[in-house]
């Protein structure tokens, strides 16, 4: 007879809300496990359309028992408490809750009918029960005159079913090898197995690593502990990670959350430990209580400790190279994200910004809880404020902000302790090497031009010299062009360095075959500017006057003339560079006609300072240099003697120039071209 409850089936579906088709199909199969069934077998057929036709889920389990079929459903006909959806927290052997998940078919068909068989005192008794989505508050439960099988379980079958074969091959068996894996494994030693039409659900799919041949001995007893370990490639959903206690018979007794369970990161892991040490273990006493036991063992035993710690030193082992390979993707897609500050120049380009890196990546390897949950505003400011700490003298208080926020364990403390101290040390070698070599450099640069024994000439030294430092002109700039033949081949470098586009143009100018000595650029993000310069490098024995200007200004004509040059936010800076100047005071005018614009060896502004030209003497240029480093050279205390060694010829001193950190990248390689 229809038996009817106290709650609507519109109400029923409220209760049920956090269940979609995914997790409904997976509760059919839990409620099988939790009648002790060890064997589900899911068959379902769909027509030429892919629509499932037909979907059953059966176990060999113990069965409904249809007399108690209203005190099963009752009690939670009469809550209008939603459902939440939990694993056991100790245990695995009971997952389901008072057979709610019986109900939640009306997210993936219209109907479902239970055929189920079992023991009543010493005979087998079948039965049906039907459910209609428009009717979850009215079970029919029906007594068949005799079994339909020899042997106890449930079949559940579904009508109007309204999810695909795609769906449910494309979607929900994946998330059952997700869903089972660890359980599954768990119970390997009992034969445990889910079959879908046919074939055993295949979980290996999921295993990232696995490792079964670990033993734990503690000597003190000579108690031995087998341990099985495994990474999963995707989330146990609300399993987590977990150690499993399995006594001498591979029965599990205990289940507890590892150490690096839920720890921001996804390092999602199951550990399986078997041994006859737990065939009398209470997992539940205190250690006063467990005193009063004379045979019984407990969490305080010296043998529990001793495996928990190996175990824990065991999982961070496996844990270090995973969280850096997830670190360095993380990095990577904050660099995509705009996340990572924008440096102002190439120094802070190359060191700072590493160092930044490594550092979020060893906050990461430590406690990757610091990164998740985060917006990208919220990630923005955390990376920049590590970037301002590491570049104080606070980086030391940047662990005791961290360990405030997230606690740490002695190990995370102690690593990222090693981290910073590390970092800086790093840090600080770096940059002694870069300021090293860029003296080293600057007394190179200085015997070229004041050095007449060397015989050093434009093109073949002091060129081949500025194209490997052309940060003597300006930091983090790229080199477009060093000597090429034609504007138009320097053209085609610039657009494809801003575009990545490879797009030639012809160039209609009567000075369109000069040649430039040095033309760079550099992308200013912080102010979105594009800025460029170009350097005219005379030989030492030739002084600068009208002639050397016009060349430029040769220059200054082709590109002010050419539209893909002249972007409103492109800014040019053309520098003649020569020993001195001559007698006729051409360029000494210049400079003083501009000097109304209070820049120094500018000599001509155009376009609102737009263009600007400027003409420099090496004297000047070295001395620039000496300016901004005077204060390292007097901290570093660097002696020229130490720097460099006795060249004898502009060659020696240009190769010498090529060998050290100072360097920076060549010209701009188009697509299929090397250099």
């Amino acid at each position: 007879m229809a038996s009817n409850v106290k709650i609507t089936s519109r109400g029923i579906q409220k209760i049920l809300k956090n269940y979609n088709e995914k997790l409904a199909v997976a509760e059919y199969i839990w409620n099988g496990f939790d009648a002790k069934a060890n064997t589900i077998h899911i068959n379902y057929s769909a027509n030429e359309l892919g629509h499932l036709e037909t979907l059953t889920i059966t176990d060999n389990g113990y069965g409904i028992d249809l007399s108690k079929l209203s005190l099963k459903f009752n009690p939670f006909y009469e809550s209008e408490k939603t459902v939440e959806i939990s694993s056991p927290k100790h245990t695995s052997i009971m997952h389901g809750k008072n057979g709610v998940g019986r109900l939640t078919f009306f997210t993936f068909a219209h109907n479902a009918r239970w055929t189920t068989t079992y023991q009543e005192k010493e005979e087998l008794v079948s039965g049906s029960i039907q459910i209609n989505i428009e009717g979850l508050n009215n079970f029919q439960p029906t007594t068949f005159e005799k079994p339909v099988q020899n042997q106890t379980g449930t079949a559940v079958s579904f009508f109007n079913i309204t999810i695909s074969k795609q769906e449910l091959e494309n979607s929900i068996i994946p998330f059952l090898i997700c869903e089972f894996c660890w359980f599954l494994e768990l119970n390997k030693a009992k034969n445990y197995s889910i079959i879908i039409n046919g074939e055993p659900l295949d979980f290996t799919q999921n295993i990232l690593d696995f490792q079964d041949d670990i033993e734990i001995l503690y000597e003190p007893s000579n108690t031995t502990f087998r341990v099985k370990y495994i990474q999963w490639k995707e989330s146990l959903h609300k399993e987590f990670s977990k150690y499993y206690f399995l006594n001498g018979s591979e029965i599990e007794v205990y289940k507890d959350y590892t150490t690096l369970n839920k720890k921001g990161d996804e390092f999602f892991h199951s550990v399986y430990i078997s041994s006859d040490f737990f065939n009398d273990f209470d997992f539940n006493s205190n250690e006063e209580e467990i005193q009063s036991k004379l045979f019984g063992k407990a969490k305080s035993s010296p043998e529990y400790k001793y495996l928990i710690k190996e175990v824990n030193k065991f999982l961070r082992e496996k844990r270090k190279p995973f969280l850096r390979i997830y670190a360095s993707r993380l990095v990577e897609k904050y660099e995509q994200d705009g996340i990572l500050p924008a440096y102002e120049n190439e120094w802070e380009e190359k060191y700072k910004k590493p160092q930044l890196e490594e550092t979020i990546i060893g906050l990461y390897e430590a406690q990757p809880k610091l990164f998740t949950a985060l917006n990208i505003d919220q990630k923005k400011t955390f990376v920049r404020l590590l970037d301002l700490l590491l570049d104080s003298n606070e980086r030391e208080n940047l662990l005791k902000i961290i360990d405030e926020v997230v606690e740490l364990e002695s190990e995370e403390r102690e690593d990222l302790a090693k981290l910073f101290k590390t970092t800086k040390l790093n840090s600080i070698i770096e940059t002694i090497k870069l300021i090293e070599d860029r003296y080293k450099t600057f007394y190179l640069l200085k015997d070229l031009v004041f050095n007449p024994d060397l015989k050093a000439n434009e093109v073949d030294h002091l060129q081949k010299l500025i194209e490997s430092h052309y940060w003597i002109f300006g930091e983090q700039y790229h080199l477009v062009t060093a000597a090429e033949p034609k504007f138009e081949e320097a053209l085609r470098r610039f657009l494809y360095h801003l575009t990545k586009k490879d797009t030639s143009t012809e160039i209609y100018h009567p000075h369109k075959l000069k040649e430039m000595d040095i033309f760079a650029c550099r992308q200013n993000i912080l102010v979105n500017r594009i800025e460029n310069i170009v350097v005219e490098l005379k030989h030492p024995q030739i002084s600068l006057g009208q002639e050397q200007y016009t060349q430029v200004h040769k220059y200054l004509q082709v590109i002010t003339s050419q539209p893909e040059f002249n972007a409103s936010n492109m800014f040019w800076e053309f520098y003649l560079v020569g020993r001195k100047f001559d007698t006729s005071g051409y360029i000494e005018d210049l400079i003083e006609t501009n000097k109304n614009h209070g820049i120094p060896h500018l000599i001509l502004s155009k376009d609102n300072g737009r263009v600007k030209v400027y003409a420099k003497k090496w004297s000047e240029i070295f001395a620039d240099f000496e300016i901004k480093h005077k204060f390292l050279n007097d901290k570093l205390k660097l002696e020229r003697d130490q720097l460099t060694n006795e060249l004898n010829s502009a060659k020696e001193v240009v190769e010498a120039a090529q060998e050290n950190t100072a360097v920076q990248p060549a010209e701009i390689n188009l697509p299929n071209e090397t250099k």
